[in-house]
Protein backbone atom coordinates (compact mmCIF):
# COMPACT_ATOMS: atom_id res chain seq x y z
CA UNK A 1 0.00 0.00 0.00
CA UNK A 2 1.15 3.14 -1.01
CA UNK A 3 1.62 6.15 1.91
CA UNK A 4 0.28 9.28 1.27
CA UNK A 5 3.74 11.17 1.88
CA UNK A 6 4.85 9.08 -0.48
CA UNK A 7 1.96 10.12 -3.42
CA UNK A 8 2.12 13.76 -2.42
CA UNK A 9 5.96 13.43 -3.22
CA UNK A 10 5.46 11.42 -6.64
CA UNK A 11 2.73 13.88 -7.56
CA UNK A 12 5.38 16.87 -6.78
CA UNK A 13 8.02 15.23 -8.87
CA UNK A 14 5.96 14.48 -11.88
CA UNK A 15 4.57 18.34 -12.01
CA UNK A 16 8.14 19.63 -11.93
CA UNK A 17 9.37 17.32 -14.91
CA UNK A 18 8.08 16.91 -18.33
CA UNK A 19 6.41 13.04 -17.57
CA UNK A 20 3.09 12.37 -18.39
CA UNK A 21 2.27 9.27 -16.82
CA UNK A 22 3.90 7.00 -14.17
CA UNK A 23 2.68 3.75 -13.08
CA UNK A 24 3.87 2.12 -10.10
CA UNK A 25 2.67 -1.59 -9.03
CA UNK A 26 3.15 -2.44 -5.44
CA UNK A 27 2.01 -5.35 -2.76
CA UNK A 28 -0.91 -5.96 -5.24
CA UNK A 29 -1.19 -1.96 -5.38
CA UNK A 30 -1.33 0.13 -8.75
CA UNK A 31 -0.68 3.45 -8.75
CA UNK A 32 -1.44 5.72 -11.96
CA UNK A 33 -0.20 9.03 -11.88
CA UNK A 34 -1.41 11.50 -15.03
CA UNK A 35 -0.74 15.08 -15.88
CA UNK A 36 -2.90 15.72 -18.87
CA UNK A 37 -3.31 19.39 -17.45
CA UNK A 38 -3.91 18.52 -13.90
CA UNK A 39 -2.76 15.91 -11.63
CA UNK A 40 -4.88 12.80 -11.16
CA UNK A 41 -4.64 9.95 -9.05
CA UNK A 42 -5.99 6.42 -9.21
CA UNK A 43 -5.47 3.51 -6.39
CA UNK A 44 -6.69 0.35 -7.85
CA UNK A 45 -6.38 -2.90 -5.75
CA UNK A 46 -5.39 -5.85 -7.86
CA UNK A 47 -8.29 -8.14 -8.25
CA UNK A 48 -8.06 -11.70 -7.20
CA UNK A 49 -7.28 -14.04 -9.84
CA UNK A 50 -10.35 -16.53 -11.69
CA UNK A 51 -9.88 -19.91 -11.36
CA UNK A 52 -10.57 -21.69 -14.77
CA UNK A 53 -10.11 -25.41 -13.94
CA UNK A 54 -13.48 -27.02 -12.74
CA UNK A 55 -12.89 -30.18 -9.80
CA UNK A 56 -15.38 -32.78 -10.41
CA UNK A 57 -16.84 -31.90 -7.31
CA UNK A 58 -17.77 -28.63 -8.28
CA UNK A 59 -19.18 -30.22 -10.92
CA UNK A 60 -21.63 -32.44 -8.90
CA UNK A 61 -22.33 -29.22 -6.52
CA UNK A 62 -23.62 -27.43 -10.04
CA UNK A 63 -25.46 -30.45 -11.01
CA UNK A 64 -27.25 -30.03 -7.17
CA UNK A 65 -28.52 -26.66 -7.88
CA UNK A 66 -32.82 -26.89 -7.49
CA UNK A 67 -34.72 -27.01 -10.84
CA UNK A 68 -36.45 -23.48 -9.25
CA UNK A 69 -33.17 -21.89 -9.57
CA UNK A 70 -31.98 -22.96 -13.26
CA UNK A 71 -34.85 -20.42 -14.68
CA UNK A 72 -33.43 -17.96 -12.36
CA UNK A 73 -29.90 -18.25 -13.85
CA UNK A 74 -30.97 -18.15 -17.41
CA UNK A 75 -32.67 -15.17 -17.12
CA UNK A 76 -29.94 -13.28 -15.40
CA UNK A 77 -27.52 -14.50 -18.42
CA UNK A 78 -29.72 -12.50 -20.51
CA UNK A 79 -29.31 -9.28 -18.25
CA UNK A 80 -26.42 -7.10 -18.84
CA UNK A 81 -24.25 -6.03 -15.65
CA UNK A 82 -23.22 -2.44 -15.25
CA UNK A 83 -20.18 -2.57 -13.29
CA UNK A 84 -18.37 0.12 -11.35
CA UNK A 85 -15.37 1.24 -13.78
CA UNK A 86 -13.37 2.42 -10.37
CA UNK A 87 -12.88 2.02 -6.57
CA UNK A 88 -15.69 4.89 -4.61
CA UNK A 89 -18.31 5.71 -3.20
CA UNK A 90 -21.97 4.63 -4.60
CA UNK A 91 -24.46 7.76 -4.90
CA UNK A 92 -27.76 7.21 -6.32
CA UNK A 93 -28.93 10.53 -6.73
CA UNK A 94 -27.11 13.87 -7.86
CA UNK A 95 -27.15 15.44 -4.24
CA UNK A 96 -28.94 14.20 -0.98
CA UNK A 97 -32.47 16.31 -1.69
CA UNK A 98 -33.16 14.60 -5.07
CA UNK A 99 -34.25 12.20 -6.61
CA UNK A 100 -32.34 9.17 -7.56
CA UNK A 101 -31.00 8.77 -10.93
CA UNK A 102 -32.91 5.13 -12.20
CA UNK A 103 -34.59 2.85 -9.80
CA UNK A 104 -36.33 -0.40 -10.71
CA UNK A 105 -38.35 0.11 -13.48
CA UNK A 106 -36.53 2.95 -15.02
CA UNK A 107 -35.81 2.76 -19.07
CA UNK A 108 -32.26 3.83 -19.69
CA UNK A 109 -30.23 4.72 -23.15
CA UNK A 110 -26.74 4.57 -23.52
CA UNK A 111 -26.04 7.96 -22.64
CA UNK A 112 -28.37 7.80 -19.52
CA UNK A 113 -26.89 8.80 -16.46
CA UNK A 114 -27.26 5.74 -13.63
CA UNK A 115 -25.21 6.78 -10.99
CA UNK A 116 -22.17 9.00 -9.65
CA UNK A 117 -19.15 7.41 -8.02
CA UNK A 118 -16.88 9.81 -5.90
CA UNK A 119 -12.98 8.85 -5.82
CA UNK A 120 -10.68 10.56 -4.53
CA UNK A 121 -13.33 13.60 -3.66
CA UNK A 122 -13.93 13.69 -8.02
CA UNK A 123 -17.63 13.18 -8.52
CA UNK A 124 -17.78 10.63 -12.26
CA UNK A 125 -20.82 10.27 -13.74
CA UNK A 126 -21.33 6.24 -14.82
CA UNK A 127 -23.67 6.09 -17.60
CA UNK A 128 -26.02 2.98 -18.93
CA UNK A 129 -23.86 1.95 -22.16
CA UNK A 130 -27.04 -0.12 -23.15
CA UNK A 131 -30.89 0.95 -23.76
CA UNK A 132 -33.22 -0.87 -21.59
CA UNK A 133 -34.98 -1.69 -18.79
CA UNK A 134 -33.00 -1.76 -14.70
CA UNK A 135 -34.22 -4.78 -13.53
CA UNK A 136 -32.16 -4.73 -10.18
CA UNK A 137 -30.17 -2.00 -8.22
CA UNK A 138 -27.51 -4.28 -6.80
CA UNK A 139 -26.12 -1.82 -4.22
CA UNK A 140 -27.31 1.02 -2.00
CA UNK A 141 -26.89 4.83 -1.85
CA UNK A 142 -23.64 5.86 -0.10
CA UNK A 143 -22.18 2.25 -0.61
CA UNK A 144 -17.90 1.72 -1.09
CA UNK A 145 -17.64 -0.19 -3.96
CA UNK A 146 -14.86 -2.24 -5.96
CA UNK A 147 -13.55 -2.11 -9.30
CA UNK A 148 -15.70 -4.56 -11.79
CA UNK A 149 -18.80 -4.60 -8.73
CA UNK A 150 -21.78 -5.20 -10.33
CA UNK A 151 -24.29 -1.98 -9.40
CA UNK A 152 -27.47 -2.60 -12.11
CA UNK A 153 -29.04 -5.30 -13.76
CA UNK A 154 -30.45 -4.17 -17.07
CA UNK A 155 -33.01 -6.19 -19.51
CA UNK A 156 -31.32 -4.89 -22.65
CA UNK A 157 -34.09 -3.61 -26.03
Amino acid sequence: MFKLNEIKELIKLIDQSTVQEVEIENEGTRLLIRKPGKTEVVTVQAAAPVVQAVQPAAVAAVSAVPAAAAPAAAAQDNLHKIVSPMVGTFYSAPSPEAGPYVQKGSRVTDKSVVCILEAMKLMNEIEAEVRGEIVEVLVENGQLVEFGQPLFLVKPE
